[in-house]
């Protein structure tokens, strides 16, 4: 496969049984080929990413000095911020030339998770900046739990299997910003080539050439999807649960040509967790004589904790 395939949720939420099968078909079938679709009909409106990507220029446009003060040690970079640098990819020891924001999951101070998830961290000197980042990470998980509901199907499960998972579940939404390259990077590109820890990613800013996706051939392709689309590919977790019937496929962000060295890159993934109790051991189902259960059990929580340390996020 050379290209994202391209799907329409609205066909999974018309009343036509045809639409809604042949959206159940083509994301399972993309996501068991290559892991990537690039996905139209989704909740977000126009003003909405207008107005977030306003808002995230405006923050990561601030002082050094100011940003720093939102940077909150002893949380692994779960809320707030996290600066140029600090995250790399697993196995690397160079840092990815980004620096990036965490909005972290909404949830009601009577819930069971209120004391496993940090507070959200509030930007006084842009008083929408919350406002709009909150909006936003409801209208992608929405979009999310659709999108799930759908790979349920395509797996034989209830339609409504990752519903009680993927409600409260421990997912961010994580502003990027690429900052103007300056000097030759030593062995650096704006984000080196990984695996997403999730269950799915929803990534918004995928309209430039810059990430790519490995192939099941080794080959690196573009994906870019168009202004109303998001890219949603399949992360470790929802991997794991399916003993790799549906792929986590290996992406980077690479560096620009030298002539846009001098351009910022923004981009704004929405990383959908479930909870941490979620047990991801592989589905029997997806288990048979030439598909051997290839993963040891393990919840997302725990899983997470090894993915955070092996990132630099957490010091063991």
């Amino acid at each position: 496969m050379q290209n994202i395939p391209s799907v329409d949720l609205r066909d999974f939420l018309s009343d036509d049984p045809k639409r809604k099968q042949k959206f159940v078909n083509e994301i399972g079938s993309a996501f068991e080929e290559i892991g990537f679709v690039a996905l139209k009909g989704h909740f977000l409106n126009d003003q909405l990413v207008e107005e977030l990507y306003g808002e995230i220029r405006n923050f990561f446009a601030l002082p050094l000095e100011t940003k720093h003060g939102y940077e909150i040690p002893g949380i692994g970079g779960q809320r707030g911020y996290v600066s140029f640098g600090k995250e790399h990819a697993k196995g690397r020891k160079e840092g990815d030339l980004k620096e990036f924001w965490h909005f972290g999951q909404y949830v009601e101070k009577d819930s069971k998770y209120a004391s496993e998830y940090p507070d959200n961290v509030e930007v006084k000197e842009l008083p929408r900046f919350n406002i709009v980042g909150k909006e936003a990470y409801q209208m992608l998980e929405k979009t999310g739990v659709y999108v799930l509901r759908a790979l349920a199907l395509h797996l034989g499960l209830g339609e409504f299997y990752f519903d009680e998972y993927a409600k409260e579940g421990n997912s961010i939404l994580r502003p990027i910003h690429y900052p103007p390259i300056t000097t030759e990077p030593e062995n650096a590109i704006r984000a080196a080539a990984h695996g997403d820890i999730n269950l799915i990613t929803l990534l918004m800013g995928a309209q430039g050439r810059g990430l790519q996706v490995q192939n099941h051939d080794g080959d690196w392709i573009d994906a870019i999807a168009e202004p109303d689309e998001l890219v949603i590919n399949v992360g470790d977790m929802l991997s794991r649960h399916t003993n790799n019937k549906l792929k986590s496929t290996i992406h980077q962000v690479v560096n620009p040509p030298r002539e846009l060295w001098g351009t910022s890159r923004y981009s704004i993934p929405f990383f959908m967790h479930p909870v941490s109790d979620m047990k991801l051991d592989c589905l029997e189902n997806c288990i048979d004589a030439e598909n051997p259960k290839k993963f040891e059990d393990i919840t997302a929580g725990e899983y997470l904790y090894e993915r955070l340390v092996d990132l630099g996020l957490i010091k063991k």
